[in-house]
């Protein structure tokens, strides 16, 4: 498959010209990738010594959306080809690449560039050519620029008017450069190791325990060392970083080269020889323990959320009524409990399904389906309506077995419902540990999804398995019923939530979709509570009724998302944009965010959309950046999964010149304003 693709690409770039001269004639001769020859010195200094000579650049700017290759593409695309065109005396040395970025499309990985870049060369001029010597110099350059569904060979003819001089360097000039070079990976001053077993490959790379490195990856600079799209799992060991993957097709018997990003455009070259790979299992079973305390911890946070406490409570109820039948409280119970576990493997699952075969998706992918959220819609709609005493569960099929003694299948279900409605918001505890889930082998992160699962869980099973605090629960009485209704407040202001939401991803018509919706099923629900009352039955067809009506609305919901639109908070994400904003010094304050995700909107009613923050930041010229991930967004995914994050909130702040700030998940005001003071 990877052959295919190179000959495939190099045909499409020998047909450049051709395609150049097609795209002319239609109007469309613009390319999506500007280039532009530049040099350092206007009048390089000939000689032979380290300062003869001056750097050159290609300096490529992709439109939005387009992206540009590395020298070694991944398992699709092509890299810069270059004819250089030189008078005499002049040499150009092999084109120097930025540390690249990863991009996963339908299962082959890229190694691209998302933004602008610059490729650089050293230029260096003969010790006999004379000073004001003119040096015409020309290349024919080739390149692929692609889309995630599109790729267009493209090409230019590029000059550079040079007089041989005294390598003075303009101020700008030298700005500029610096910036590219920042970007080129360093070299690594010890060589790695390697080793081959089983299929893997292991490196142990020397690396200072004290240094940063994050959002690692190897970039292998040939083919066959390893499976471009295969998952890398990194630890550290003292002084070294361990890094194992799958190998590749190709045979490794000697030294190998690849580069090592360890930050945002910043990495190392190093050469990696055979020799001896310590196990990194200990530091994998650290990184596992830590995620599955903080999945544990984040999933009994979301016993809080107003979606989830009602259903909790009446959970609780069952047990006051239940007495002391010890057996029926923990039957029940871990009926509940196995249903919200088995849901969050489910949901994780599909997540890691989905990643594996190139979808670019994180946690709480669901709740970004309008369709799923009319779903959730009508469901709360319905548990709001029976909280508050419109209609019984009985009326349905198995209705007894819900409110009696074999409540078994009801709490499975129940389970179900809480795990679906309460997973997609990463709280306190859960970024981290849902992040790392991504990044571990499979058994690992379905753990993870399962701890998950028991914490959210936990609050029932003491309940059931710890006597004394059950015997504090209120004896059964007429507050039961009081307290119903009272539960029904938040679960109406879930789905006002809901319907505000569904608002948001498809506009005004969703919403007047959806409130017609939860108004003709409320209109079903009374006639069936009417019924009820007389003694009659119709849960069946209520059943198909309100069916019939998600897949009529489902059906008609708008399409498309409304237009994103500059907020009054901040400029919408780009990455091409941050990354101007930070070569220009500028603070920025980046901050990922849902309309369904209860902490992100709790941190900016609390923190973010606050005078004082914003007079600091206005003050201090901060720029504030929003990644709006309602809608499923591939360009915030992959830019989150950098981040070692698979949902939101994620907030960054890059002060000029360093790489980004994590901040807490939970923001006070405190917190932003002591960044700028």
């Amino acid at each position: 498959m990877r052959i295919f693709h190179v000959l495939l690409m190099t045909m499409l770039l020998l047909l450049a010209p051709v395609a150049a001269r097609a795209e002319g004639a239609f109007g469309q001769g613009v390319p999506h990738i500007a280039a532009e020859l530049t040099a350092e010195s206007n009048a390089p200094r000939p000689g032979q010594d380290r300062g003869s000579g001056t750097t050159i650049a290609f300096s490529m700017t992709p439109e939005s959306g387009w992206h540009g290759y590395w020298e070694n593409p991944g398992d699709a695309g092509l890299g810069m080809t270059v004819k250089w065109t030189l008078p005499k005396g002049v040499m150009v040395g092999p084109l120097r690449y930025p540390v690249p970025e990863t991009l996963l499309i339908a299962g082959l990985m890229n190694h691209v560039y998302e933004g602008p870049y610059g490729v650089l060369a050293k230029l260096t001029v003969a010790p006999d050519v004379p000073r004001g010597t003119k040096l015409p110099i020309r290349v024919r350059a080739n390149w692929l620029a692609c889309t995630d569904k599109v790729c267009v060979p493209e090409g230019a003819e590029l000059s550079l008017d040079l007089i041989a001089g005294d390598g003075s360097v303009l101020p700008g000039g030298r700005a500029q450069f610096d910036g590219w070079r920042s970007h080129l990976p360093r070299p690594l001053g010890s060589d790695a190791t390697y080793a081959l077993a089983d299929g893997r490959l292991r490196l142990s790379i020397p690396f200072p325990a004290a240094a940063e490195a994050r959002d690692v990856h190897l970039f292998a600079l040939a083919d066959g060392l390893t499976r471009y799209a295969a998952p890398q799992s990194v630890a550290r060991q003292g002084d070294r970083l361990l890094i194992e993957t799958e190998a590749g097709q190709g045979p490794l018997s000697g030294p190998v080269q690849a580069v090592l990003r360890t930050g945002d455009h910043v990495g190392f070259l190093l050469t990696a020889r055979p020799g001896t790979v310590p196990a990194a299992r200990s530091a994998t079973a650290r990184t596992l323990f830590l995620a599955l305390g903080g999945a544990l911890l984040g999933g009994l946070l979301l016993n809080i959320m107003p979606c989830v406490f009602p259903i909790l409570g009446l959970k609780a109820m069952k047990l006051a009524r239940a007495g002391g039948d010890e057996h029926i409280v923990r039957r029940e119970a871990l009926a509940y409990s196995l249903g919200i576990i088995l849901t969050c493997l489910a949901l994780g699952g599909l997540l890691l399904g989905l990643r594996a075969a190139g979808t670019a998706v994180g946690w709480a992918f669901q709740l970004q389906d309008p369709r799923i959220i009319l779903l959730l819609l009508l469901l709360v709609t319905a548990i709001t309506l029976n909280l508050a005493g419109l209609f019984e569960l009985s009326a349905f099929g198995g209705g007894e077995r819900l409110a009696g003694k074999a409540g078994a299948s009801g709490a499975f279900w129940t389970g179900a419902l809480v795990a679906f409605v309460a997973t997609p918001c990463t709280g306190p505890f859960m970024g981290a540990a849902m992040g790392a889930a991504l990044v571990l082998p499979i058994g690992a992160a379905l753990a993870i999804f399962a701890g998950l699962g028991l914490g959210l869980a936990l609050p029932f099973l003491a309940l059931a398995y710890i006597p004394p605090i059950r015997t504090r629960l209120p004896k059964p009485g007429a507050w039961m019923g009081r307290l119903q209704k009272i539960l029904a407040i938040p679960m109406a202001l879930t789905a006002l939530g809901l319907l505000w939401l569904l608002g948001q991803q498809r506009g005004t018509v969703a919403i007047l979709l959806g409130a017609g919706a939860a108004l003709i099923l409320a209109a079903v629900l009374w006639w069936l509570g009417r019924r009820q009352h007389h003694g009659r039955h119709g849960g069946f067809a209520v059943v198909c009724a309100a069916l019939i009506l998600f897949a009529g609305i489902a059906f008609v919901l708008p399409t498309h998302a409304p237009a994103i639109t500059a907020s009054a908070h901040g400029i919408p994400f780009d990455e091409a944009r941050l990354a101007s904003l930070r070569a220009t010094k500028k603070p920025v304050f980046l901050y990922f965010t849902a309309d369904w995700c209860l902490t992100c909107k709790a941190n900016e009613a609390a923190a973010i959309d606050r005078s004082e923050t914003r007079a600091a930041f206005e003050k201090a010229g901060v720029t504030m950046m929003v990644g709006d991930w309602t809608n499923a967004d591939p360009a915030i995914t992959r830019f989150l999964e950098a981040q070692g994050r698979s949902g939101v909130p994620l907030y960054l702040w890059y002060a000029p010149g360093r790489d980004a700030q994590t901040l807490p998940q939970l923001l006070t005001p405190a917190t932003l304003t002591a960044l700028v003071s």
